[in-house]
């Protein structure tokens, strides 16, 4: 799951080709530890309508968010624990396949590790 491209500031989605973390180092449900996740206090999540995709705002970086990160970071709301949000997160999707839930209890955590080792959420 790569969900982000970083944008420069000014710069459109498509100069952007980073992807955020490899997963080598990323966090698990396991090891988040009752961890609630929320972001970072300069951190903003936002709709652009122009793009039709979630960003993340941050002082002189823009990230385009890709798939639904935007949606599990709505989630992170500092109150829900990182299962807590894999739970939520099924229960909206009903219709996805076991395989796909199965996947969401994996790739969710990694993604939440991959952005708090970047600092972008808390």
């Amino acid at each position: 799951m790569k969900p982000l491209k970083e944008a420069p500031p000014g710069g459109s989605a498509s100069a952007a080709d980073e992807s955020v973390g490899d997963g080598e180092n990323a966090g698990t449900v396991a090891d988040a530890g009752g961890w609630s996740p929320a972001l970072s206090r300069s951190v903003m999540l936002r709709y652009d309508r122009v793009r039709g995709t979630d960003l993340l705002l941050m002082p002189e970086r823009v990230v385009v968010l890709r798939g639904s990160a935007g949606a599990v970071l709505r989630l992170c709301d500092g109150r829900r624990e990182v299962a807590a949000i894999v739970a939520e997160l099924a229960e909206r999707f009903p219709e996805a396949s076991v395989a796909s839930v199965a996947s969401v209890a994996t790739e969710v955590p990694e993604f939440l590790g991959r952005l708090r080792e970047e600092g972008w959420i808390r």
